[in-house]
């Protein structure tokens, strides 16, 4: 019985990484960080981001390995509705970080790199529109899991 508790600890211990980062990140970093000038700022983001962003694949490759553990352990025609709708959100969302990694993040630190604040606004915006995405998904899981919508 210590296999499906395991599970649902990497499980969860993915989720409060990338979700808690996401929160922390969105609704108290970005706040203090808009009282800095743009080159201190998109710095600042590209350090965070160099940090956080490695965590953010480890908490894919746990929540993506434990969750098709645990519907494979059950079977996706046995599952419950609240999984298959986990599961489908959570695809969406490591879309979207993949589309930030590949698509806005290497424009940020190129940006930075040859002082082109402007550029590296537009890049950190696009990001941070994805995480207020990704965020608003990631909290809908939340609720999903603990709010009795697992059927």
């Amino acid at each position: 019985m210590l296999w499906p508790h395991l599970l649902l600890a990497l499980h969860l211990t993915g989720v409060i990484v990338w979700v808690g980062g996401m929160a922390f990140a969105y609704t108290c970093l970005r706040p203090a960080a808009m009282a800095l000038e743009p080159p201190q700022r998109l710095t600042l983001w590209v350090g965070v981001f160099r940090r956080f962003f490695p965590q953010v694949w480890i908490a894919v490759i746990l929540i993506l390995g434990s969750g098709l553990s645990m519907i494979l352990r059950v079977g996706f025609a046995a599952a419950p509705p609240g999984w298959h709708l986990m599961f489908a959100i959570g695809l969406l969302m490591m879309a979207i970080f993949a589309y930030v990694w590949f698509v806005p993040w290497p424009r940020l630190q190129r940006a930075v790199a040859q002082a082109a604040w402007p550029a590296g606004g537009t890049a950190l915006a696009q990001i941070r529109k994805a995480v207020a995405v990704n965020l608003g998904l990631g909290l809908t899981n939340v609720a999903v899991a603990t709010l009795g919508l697992l059927l």
